[in-house]
Protein backbone atom coordinates (compact mmCIF):
# COMPACT_ATOMS: atom_id res chain seq x y z
CA UNK A 1 0.00 0.00 0.00
CA UNK A 2 1.02 3.67 -1.06
CA UNK A 3 0.75 6.42 0.75
CA UNK A 4 1.41 9.82 -0.35
CA UNK A 5 -0.09 13.24 -0.09
CA UNK A 6 -1.37 14.77 2.93
CA UNK A 7 -2.22 11.51 4.71
CA UNK A 8 1.33 10.37 4.03
CA UNK A 9 2.77 13.50 6.04
CA UNK A 10 -0.16 13.07 8.37
CA UNK A 11 1.20 9.77 9.20
CA UNK A 12 4.85 10.59 9.03
CA UNK A 13 4.35 13.23 11.87
CA UNK A 14 2.47 10.69 14.12
CA UNK A 15 5.38 8.25 14.10
CA UNK A 16 8.07 10.95 14.73
CA UNK A 17 5.84 11.89 17.40
CA UNK A 18 5.68 8.20 18.69
CA UNK A 19 8.92 7.96 18.54
CA UNK A 20 9.88 10.90 20.38
CA UNK A 21 7.41 9.77 22.93
CA UNK A 22 9.31 6.22 23.21
CA UNK A 23 12.38 7.46 23.62
CA UNK A 24 11.09 9.75 26.63
CA UNK A 25 9.52 6.92 28.00
CA UNK A 26 10.38 4.66 31.29
CA UNK A 27 10.69 1.27 29.04
CA UNK A 28 13.45 -0.78 28.96
CA UNK A 29 15.98 -0.21 26.43
CA UNK A 30 14.85 -3.42 24.81
CA UNK A 31 11.30 -1.99 24.87
CA UNK A 32 11.96 0.90 22.96
CA UNK A 33 13.88 -0.69 20.49
CA UNK A 34 11.15 -2.96 19.61
CA UNK A 35 8.52 -0.43 19.34
CA UNK A 36 10.54 1.92 17.37
CA UNK A 37 11.59 -0.63 14.74
CA UNK A 38 7.53 -1.89 15.04
CA UNK A 39 6.93 1.88 14.17
CA UNK A 40 9.59 2.05 11.29
CA UNK A 41 8.78 -1.39 9.49
CA UNK A 42 5.07 -1.10 9.70
CA UNK A 43 4.00 3.17 10.07
CA UNK A 44 0.89 2.69 10.35
CA UNK A 45 0.18 -0.74 12.19
CA UNK A 46 3.01 -0.18 14.58
CA UNK A 47 1.61 3.66 15.55
CA UNK A 48 -1.69 2.04 16.39
CA UNK A 49 -0.51 -0.79 18.51
CA UNK A 50 2.01 1.29 20.24
CA UNK A 51 -1.11 3.71 20.99
CA UNK A 52 -2.83 0.53 22.51
CA UNK A 53 -0.14 -1.36 23.93
CA UNK A 54 3.00 0.38 24.35
CA UNK A 55 4.44 2.00 27.75
CA UNK A 56 2.19 4.51 29.30
CA UNK A 57 3.50 7.69 30.34
CA UNK A 58 3.59 8.55 34.31
CA UNK A 59 1.59 11.18 35.65
CA UNK A 60 3.64 13.79 37.58
CA UNK A 61 3.15 13.77 40.88
CA UNK A 62 1.38 10.39 40.87
CA UNK A 63 2.52 8.29 43.86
Amino acid sequence: MEVTGILGLIILIADIWAIVKIFGSGASTGAKVIWIVAILLLPVLGLILWLLFGPKAQAVGQV
